[in-house]
């Protein structure tokens, strides 16, 4: 018997979010879909959708609907963190994430997947990636029953979005590819509806503990 998903998201507007809930909507298993945040995701339907608006910095604002949820997935993120102060960054990459990770495994969530980034490392000199490595020891510490974390180098969306230095990079990092092989795979650029769908596609799989994947590992769920 195909066991049936239960799935709450917190970031379903973002660009990768958007590509996550595209897939659910086509999954048979999919049995409810809970969507919260700022704003609701325009144009989809299922049967079991339900958009919640909440405060993302008030895990009371949303607590309530997380009941019966199996699993919880966070794609929440600035999209360019040059353009935001360290204290916003921090705000939102990291402590808003942990505070809707802290609510799921409170209301009993055993599954909990994180769209993070290459290079996450607690001890980083990189204010970037140290900030994304503390998230991920703070979700470690949930001890949640299977923790998957998601680590993409650069994200190609299909347009530009945020002006001339994304328009070059989603024009040159592509021609790298030849030259990120072997353990330098995992710095290839990922295609955003590549990446949404191995997000989605990985609440399959009846697994336990922590997992971290890459570049490989979505290209093989995805496929």
């Amino acid at each position: 018997m195909t066991r049936k998903l239960n799935i709450v998201m917190l970031g379903a507007t973002g660009a990768v979010g958007t590509e996550v809930v595209s897939t659910f909507i086509t999954m048979p298993e999919l049995a409810s879909l809970t969507l919260l945040g700022r704003r609701e995701v325009e144009g989809i339907s299922h049967d079991g959708l339900h958009q919640y608006k909440a405060d993302i910095f008030d895990s009371a604002s949303y607590i309530m609907h997380l009941q019966g949820h199996d699993t919880a997935i966070c794609t929440l993120g600035v999209g360019e963190p040059s353009k935001v102060s360290r204290e916003d960054f921090v705000r939102i990459d990291k402590l808003a994430v942990l505070d809707f990770a802290t609510a799921c495994r409170t209301a009993g969530v055993r599954h909990f997947q994180l769209l993070g980034s290459i290079g996450s490392d607690a001890n980083s000199r990189s204010f970037f990636l140290r900030t994304k490595g503390e998230l991920e020891e703070g979700l470690k510490a949930l001890a949640f029953e299977r923790l998957s974390i998601f680590q993409p180098s650069m994200i190609l969306t299909p347009e530009n979005r945020y002006g001339l230095t994304q328009a070059l990079t989603l024009w040159g990092w592509p021609k790298l590819n030849f030259l990120l092989t072997g353990s330098r795979t995992k710095y290839r650029g990922i295609k955003i509806a590549t990446l949404g769908r191995a997000i989605a596609l990985n609440t399959r799989a009846g697994k336990s503990g922590v997992e971290t994947l890459r570049w490989d590992d979505f290209q093989a769920l995805a496929n």
